[in-house]
Order: C-alpha cells, then structure tokens, then sequence
C-alpha cells in the first residue's frame, strides 16, 4: 500500500498561481506513474496530467490549455503540480494518484489515491 499526502491547496484570487505537493510513503516512488485528477461538487472526476516515474515523460489533459505543469522529485517522493492564472472554474477538490510500472491516463488504471486538497478560486 503506498500512502499519498496532498498538500498546498487554498483560496486564491483569479489570475494566481498555486503548487500542489504529493508526498508518497516508501522508498519505490520512482517505479510510480504519478497522475494529477480534479473534482469540482456535481461533477465527474477530470484528468489534469501523469507523469513517468522517472519524470521524462509528461502528458497533460488537453482542457488545461497550457496553464498547468506537472513535475517530480523523486529524492523528496514528491510530485508537483503547478497552476497559473487561475481561474474560478479550476476549483476543486485535487487528488494525486500513483499506478505501478507506468503512466496512465484514466483513474481506474490508477492504483492508490490520496485524500485530496482544496484549491478555491474567486472571481
């Protein structure tokens, strides 16, 4: 069981940025793809990004229109998620997720979750 702790979520101003931090359990991080998911209240769970678990590969949803940007330090077990000029449609609950030996790109390949952090966004 790998855990993962979600961090750095709160309330920002339109136009903003905002990093979120995962921090996983153990010392296999890097056999870990990593994905990035968003829930905003009455709506389905987005994929935002993944990332390969040596971080040489990157894939992001094409809804993020470029504002978005996520990357791993895998001495820390940490994955990142960067978030500029936001806007008040991206609040919502985050969540990283972590598959075994691979990137994924949908949440039931995903194999352990954390509980999530609050990124509120006001106009």
């Amino acid at each position: 069981q790998v855990q993962l702790v979600e961090s750095g979520g709160g309330l920002v101003q339109a136009g903003d940025s905002l990093r979120l931090s995962c921090a996983a359990s153990g010392r296999t991080f890097s056999d870990y793809g990593m994905g990035w998911f968003r829930q905003a209240p009455g709506k389905e769970r987005e994929f935002v990004g993944t990332v390969s678990g040596n971080g040489d590969r990157v894939r992001y949803a094409d809804s993020m229109s470029g504002r978005f940007t996520i990357s791993r330090d895998n001495a820390k077990n940490t994955v990142y998620l960067q978030m500029n000029s936001l806007k008040p449609e991206d609040t919502a609950v985050y969540r990283c997720a972590a598959v075994k030996g691979h990137i994924a790109y949908t949440s039931r390949e995903y194999d352990f979750w954390g509980q999530g952090t609050q990124v509120t966004v006001s106009s």
